[in-house]
């Protein structure tokens, strides 16, 4: 699949290599790259495939340059799976407030 010049892309790039990692952070979490994904409008090449280097702009308008990862990439936002004990909790809280209400 090819994207062109104006499309809705997103892309990847690495902000720091697992080298350049702070000290401090868990060795785990330094052993791996520092990676960006941004979306934005393709500004250049004309066209690209996957894993090419493109420019894109932001929606505040700024460019970036990075690996071409997706072509009008969809919103993924999740909450997450329930947590039985923050279930219980909020139940706990409600009887709470509602007995001093009372």
């Amino acid at each position: 699949m090819e994207s062109h010049s104006g499309q809705w892309v997103q892309i990847r790039t690495t902000i720091l290599a697992p080298g350049e990692r702070a000290g401090t952070i868990p060795a785990e979490t330094k052993a791996v790259p520092l990676d960006m994904r941004l979306k934005g409008w393709q500004v250049s090449p004309a066209t690209a495939k996957a894993g090419d280097i493109v420019t894109v702009r932001s929606a505040l308008g700024r460019n970036y340059q990075g690996q071409l990862e997706a072509i009008n990439p969809p919103y993924g936002h999740d909450f997450g799976a329930a947590i039985p004990e923050l279930l219980e909790a909020g139940e706990q809280a409600r009887a709470i407030l509602l007995e001093r209400r009372n």
